[in-house]
């Protein structure tokens, strides 16, 4: 995950799925996001995490339970949430974000 510091710096919003393989709440989550990636086409991002092989990344980001999505623009965490979300919910944070001025 060298690069992932690169991937979150980017002025379109970058939502990160930290996951764990062995998570079922975390196998729920991969299809939502693969429908969220349908809608959102470009204008996002879409990163999965593995908290198991990155640890650091975990540490660095409080990341406690899985899964946790965080959504980043410019580097910075815009929103947060732990647990399964629906693709609604996700959908109207990523929008937020791609607002002029956001």
């Amino acid at each position: 995950m060298n690069d992932f510091n690169e991937i979150i710096k980017s002025d379109k919003p970058t939502l990160v799925d930290f996951f764990a393989t062995w998570c079922g709440p975390c196998k729920m989550q991969s299809p939502i996001l693969d429908q969220l990636k349908e809608k959102v086409g470009d204008a996002a991002t879409i990163v999965k995490v593995d908290v198991d092989r990155n640890p650091e990344l975990s540490a660095k980001y409080q990341v406690r339970s899985v899964p946790t999505l965080i959504i980043f623009k410019n580097g910075e965490p815009q929103w947060r949430a732990s647990g399964l979300q629906q693709l609604e919910v996700l959908e109207d944070k990523i929008k937020i974000q791609m607002e002029p001025g956001k």
